[in-house]
């Protein structure tokens, strides 16, 4: 172990081995629903659209010079 990991793994030495907190409130989120929440989203409406059709175009281009 690197002397930086070491420090930083004795930064958290505390709560290491501590047990892992199960809520008695709120059920545990589904795998299918927690993997939702990480999943990347379209921040650009149509982005992917573009790309396609430039890639067609381009792709149709390229057919029609050979």
């Amino acid at each position: 172990m690197k002397s930086e990991e070491f420090a930083t793994a004795q930064l958290y030495a505390d709560i290491i081995n501590l047990p892992h907190h199960v809520s008695k409130r709120h059920p545990q989120m589904s795998m299918l629903n927690r993997a939702a929440q990480f999943a990347p989203f379209a921040a650009l409406t149509g982005y992917d659209a573009a790309i396609n059709e430039a890639m067609e175009k381009h792709i149709t281009e390229i057919t029609i010079e050979e």
